[in-house]
This record gives C-alpha cells, sequence and structure tokens, in this order.
C-alpha cells in the first residue's frame, strides 16, 4: 500500500471527511464531516466515549441515543473506504470493500447489542463492543477478499 493511502486511511480514522479533503473531494468531505457532527451530538458519543474510557460503562448506556449511534460505524467506515479508494482510482484492487463493508456491518450489531451483551460477564458497552465487533468484521472481511479473489482468479483462468 503507497503512504499516500496510508495517510488518507489515518486522517479518515482521525475524522470523516479528512481523507477527502486530501483527495481533493471537499463535497463528500463536508457531507461526511456534517454527518460525523450531526450523528455525533445527537448519539452523545464524544459523552460516552469519556464516561467509558473512565470504566463508567453503565453511564456510557444510559447516555447513548442508540437509534443515533446505528449511523455511525456506517458512515466512519464509508468515509475510510471512500478515501482509500479515491487514492487507488483506476488500480483499485477488487473486493477491496469487504473488510470496510463488514467491520461496518459487525459494528452496527456491536451497537445493538451494547445494552445487553457481556464477555465472561463484562459489560463492555456502546464504544468497546462496536470497536471489538468492527475488528472481527474486518478480519472476517479480509478473509472474505482473499477467498473471492482466488475464486475469481480460478475462473478467470479456467475460462482462457
Amino acid at each position: 500500500m503507497k503512504s499516500s493511502a496510508i495517510e488518507k486511511i489515518l486522517w479518515s480514522i482521525a475524522l470523516p471527511g479528512f481523507g477527502q479533503f486530501l483527495n481533493g473531494k471537499y463535497i463528500k468531505g463536508f457531507i461526511l464531516l456534517a454527518l460525523e457532527f450531526i450523528i455525533n451530538l445527537n448519539s452523545h458519543l464524544n459523552q460516552i466515549i469519556m464516561v467509558s474510557f473512565q470504566g463508567d460503562i453503565q453511564n456510557a448506556i444510559r447516555l447513548t441515543d442508540f437509534q443515533w449511534l446505528m449511523f455511525y460505524p456506517c458512515v466512519y467506515m464509508f468515509g475510510i473506504y471512500d478515501a482509500y479508494r479515491d487514492t487507488f482510482s483506476d488500480n483499485f484492487p477488487t473486493y477491496s470493500v469487504f473488510p470496510f463493508a463488514f467491520a461496518a456491518f459487525f459494528a452496527t450489531i456491536g451497537v445493538m447489542y451494547a445494552p445487553v451483551f457481556r464477555i465472561f460477564g463484562v459489560r463492555l458497552g456502546p464504544v468497546w463492543l462496536p470497536m471489538l465487533c468492527c475488528f472481527f468484521g474486518i478480519l472476517i472481511g479480509y478473509i472474505l477478499q482473499v477467498v473471492f479473489r482466488k475464486l475469481t482468479q480460478g475462473i478467470h483462468k479456467q475460462g482462457t
């Protein structure tokens, strides 16, 4: 992966829309940044992050507007994926969307189960459980990406 792609991914991780700004996609960048602020404010994400880092998971669950927070993983992962995709433009690796899409899907499931799901009796809450699920989604997406690439290469080889 070229260093400019890594730079844009890291800026997109910092704040959705920043990678788009670096790619010169200003309208997309402003839309993602606006969505970030709207979802962040309505879900109370900054407060949730703060109390989660302090270990007060029950208070984090109480503060969370789950209807709004469920939008966040998709917007967040799309911002990262889109900045990554635009960096490669014509030479975009096949099935590269899989890790990003599965991360968004699994993180959203993590948001939904955050108030009730426990691991070894510990409730992780609306920050830690979606993050854990996100990494699980990246892993599954990457495995599927590799499998689909191999399957497609096999199909192309048979066709020639």
